[in-house]
């Protein structure tokens, strides 16, 4: 039977760490969100900073591209921390059962058998809100700083991939986590997962 790889692909404000995390914990298997910044800043030598002050974004201004800091071989740094990353996604996948949260391990994972990738979206306001009240952003800033965090993951992901973040054929499951909430989500995404896993 093939390992139990599940990815987890998420709009800002709609739940999907919360449910990624309640997930692992129903199926018994390791859960990598931040944790993963940190294996791959021990398997890479870099420091671990540097992977969280960066964390799923790509900056494409000019001025920024001119004054980029490049490291071995003349890769770019933010490079160098992406394939650092995408590494560390394709060890833990093929060391353990794991449910992965955001980047781009889909992609990384693209080559593996048997993995399951899940998109979870909810609609503007319901992610607004929730914004304002589980993480504590600012009412005044909530809105702005919902379409920022999403368009930061959208242009991460798709400069480094040969796909569209968002996009539903990339997925096996897409998730409205409004409909169902976060617990109900996580049952959907658990009845789904031991149904694709069934031998």
């Amino acid at each position: 039977m093939s390992r139990k790889i599940i990815t987890i692909t998420r709009q800002y404000g709609s739940g999907g760490r919360e449910i990624g995390e309640q997930l692992a914990q129903k199926l018994g298997i390791e859960f990598y969100d931040n944790k993963l910044l940190d294996l791959a800043a021990e398997n890479s030598g870099i420091h671990k900073n540097h992977f969280r002050d960066n964390d799923e974004k790509r900056t494409n201004s000019f001025l920024y591209l001119l004054s980029t800091t490049y490291g071995q071989g003349g890769i770019p740094f933010d490079d160098t921390l992406f394939f650092a990353q995408l590494n560390t996604i394709q060890k833990i996948a093929s060391e353990q059962d794991c449910v992965i949260i955001g980047r781009c391990a889909d992609y990384a994972l693209r080559d593996f058998t048997g993995v399951i990738n899940l998109f979870v979206s909810a609609p503007f306001e319901c992610r607004v809100k929730r914004a304002i009240e589980v993480y504590g952003i600012e009412e005044k800033h909530a809105e702005n700083y919902v379409k920022r965090i999403d368009k930061q993951r959208t242009s991460y992901y798709n400069y480094y991939t040969d796909k569209r973040w968002g996009q539903p054929q990339n997925y096996q499951l897409c998730l409205d986590s409004s409909v169902l909430g976060i617990d109900g989500s996580v049952k959907l995404a658990e009845d789904f997962i031991k149904m694709y896993y069934k031998d």
